[in-house]
């Protein structure tokens, strides 16, 4: 069953539903869903959104064969967008494409994940940063309500919209830092992190401590601290790393 993505609260200052950002950030106004007003999302957006999810979140699992058209009815999306959406989630390593014979979700590898987790750190610290360096004003605001949302997420022990605030979190923090080629490293990763962690944390993980970590990297952004954004984002994927090695023991 496909988790609908939930429309954001109209009594914030935008009422612009959530939508993922395209690719690039280049030349183009904020698209968290809270910020500004745009065009709706292509479906081609809509299909890598669904398709994203329903792997990070396990609907599809790992070693899973399936086809684009299984996709496409699965999802209500047309063929195209869908095929579209499958070679990003390939480049992203989240498919693999296998001529004549469909589509894999492939299985988790915890030593290529935390090959990960050292590249991710070294893009995402200077990503941080920069964001809490240069974020617009209406930008800084949106960071202040995720980190009041994150906190929300650890009271509530809520995994689910744990997950997307991460998302939303994810891509504000593309857009306010700025950077195309920092975004370009980082989006590789994104999902691949998403669905380790969704995978194994009942076993490893503190949901509460890591929405905190995640408010904490949010507020210093929203602060405009940039050491503390740096320090804060260390000690999440501190807690990430550490998270990722317990696995071995918890499977």
């Amino acid at each position: 069953m496909v988790i609908p993505m939930p429309p954001r609260s109209t009594s914030r200052k935008s009422s612009k539903h959530d939508a993922p950002a395209p690719a690039s950030t280049s030349a183009r106004a904020p698209a968290t869903g809270r910020l500004t007003q745009k065009e709706p999302e292509t479906l081609t957006e809509q299909a890598y959104a669904r398709l994203e999810e329903l792997i990070a979140t396990l609907q599809l699992a790992p070693g899973t064969t399936v086809s684009e058209l299984s996709l496409s009815e699965m999802t209500g999306i047309g063929r195209t967008p869908i095929r579209e959406a499958i070679q990003r989630l390939a480049r992203e390593h989240m498919i693999v494409i296998l001529p004549q014979r469909g589509l894999l979700i492939p299985e988790i590898d915890v030593k290529k994940q935390l090959r990960l987790l050292r590249t991710r750190r070294e893009v995402e610290r200077l990503i941080c940063r920069s964001a809490a360096k240069v974020a617009t004003p209406e930008e800084r605001e949106v960071f202040a309500q995720l980190a009041a949302e994150f906190a929300e997420a650890a009271r509530n022990k809520d995994d689910v919209s744990f997950m997307r605030l991460d998302r939303e979190f994810n891509e504000l923090c593309l857009i306010a830092a700025r950077n195309e080629f920092a975004e370009g490293a980082m989006r590789l990763m994104h999902g691949l992190s998403r669905r380790f962690w969704y995978v194994h944390y009942r076993q490893a993980a503190d949901l509460p401590e890591m929405a905190r970590l995640h408010g904490a990297v949010a507020q210093a952004i929203a602060d405009g601290n940039v050491n503390g954004a740096g320090r804060a984002l260390d000690a999440l994927l501190d807690n990430i790393e550490e998270f990722t090695r317990a696995t071995v023991f918890s499977v």
